[in-house]
């Protein structure tokens, strides 16, 4: 048997196999308001044999937004409409961790009734977001403006933020919750040099760029336990004006931190795109030397480079966005060897059950 059907473990948690579903921006909350609701319950819970679940990133603040139609977790609405999520994904005999989200300066002053961005430093960069045009409802992708820096007192005002974050998050039922660090949002944005120009002791040498994950982490596990805390770094990132030459080391140094704290797993965002860089066997080492709890690494993998990355110990999870979009019960397909249902991308993004919760079990296909 592969061991990517094998039991395992993330924190104190225990799971019936190593196939976690990705997080995955999907972009149909409530508006307004950017609450989650019943069609989020049911897509969710209809992927609940996955390992665990981590949802799809979600804003810890309306400052930390920059998609349209993204959910939140800092009101009561939507903490009650997280509820409806976890009660579902748990009554289906799942596991679920939620993804909080600063996106920095990867959004629009249309989010922010027309003031800029926030950022380490307000550096002009090549980046998109997606946005829908309110007279139209249309959706497309739109350019980011050069941010604005924060100042010290807004970076303790966002590390608030994550704590209550977080809080919010157990409130509304979760097993954990999983920082995103990666994909040059706001905690990425700190520690690289190509970001964070900063002159005080959030910017310039590795530790200073490492000083704003590190007292998010700990704001996080403070409230919720280390066990219950995880975060997701991209080390190959170079897309969104993220090509940092010391992001590598950087990121092996914030691993011995990570380990140090106890955190329950530590998740690895793989290049996906066609001609990406592969990760070196070396960094895949290096990372686990430091980092002794569980790893969990996503992109582009089936199930021989699954078996491969478990087999040599670089990883204990494998995560699946787009295969588990189409197919729901993808561990059961990926054990038995059924044939994996096809994606059309153009219903990622906002929209109804269409492309979102109507794709069936294996069983239940006619």
């Amino acid at each position: 048997m592969s061991t990517l059907f094998t039991p395992g473990s993330v924190g104190k948690l225990h799971t019936p196999n190593r196939v976690v579903m990705a997080p995955m921006t999907r972009s149909r909350s409530t508006q307004p308001g950017d609450v989650p609701n019943a069609m989020n319950a049911e897509y969710y819970a209809q992927r609940a044999s996955a390992a665990f679940i981590v949802t799809e990133a979600t804003q810890i603040s309306p400052q930390g937004k920059g998609y349209s139609f993204t959910p939140g977790i800092y009101s009561d609405e939507q903490v009650a409409g997280w509820r409806l999520v976890t009660d579902a994904v748990h009554a289906a005999g799942g596991r679920i961790f939620l993804q909080l989200w600063h996106v920095g300066r990867m959004s629009h002053p249309d989010f922010h009734h027309g003031e800029l961005p926030v950022a380490p430093s307000a550096i002009p960069f090549d980046g998109s977001i997606w946005k829908v045009d309110p007279s139209t409802g249309v959706g497309s992708m739109v350019e980011c403006p050069t941010p604005r820096a924060l100042s010290r007192d807004e970076i303790h005002d966002v590390i608030n933020d994550f704590r209550k974050a977080a809080r919010n998050a157990m409130a509304a039922g979760f097993d954990g919750v999983e920082v995103h660090g990666a994909n040059g949002y706001l905690i990425d944005q700190f520690m690289r040099t190509t970001s964070n120009v900063r002159t005080d002791e959030y910017g310039g040498s590795r530790e200073n760029r490492l000083r704003f994950l590190k007292e998010v982490m700990d704001a996080v596990i403070d409230e919720v336990g280390a066990d219950r805390t995880a975060i997701r770094v991209a080390p190959f990132l170079t897309a969104r004006g993220m090509a940092c030459p010391d992001i590598l080391p950087t990121i092996l140094e914030a691993a011995t931190y990570l380990q140090a704290q106890g955190i329950a797993y530590l998740h690895l965002v793989e290049a996906d795109w066609d001609d990406a860089p592969k990760f070196p066997e070396e960094f895949r080492q290096a990372v686990r030397e430091r980092f002794r709890n569980a790893i969990v690494v996503a992109g582009k993998y089936d199930l021989e480079l699954a078996d491969w990355v478990l087999s040599k110990g670089y990883a204990d999870f494998v995560a699946f966005g787009r295969k588990f979009v189409a197919n729901p019960d993808l561990p059961l397909r990926l054990e038995k060897g059924y044939p994996l249902a096809g994606l059309e991308g153009a219903e990622l993004f906002g929209g109804t059950a269409r492309g979102y919760s109507d794709f069936p079990a294996w069983s239940k296909q006619g």
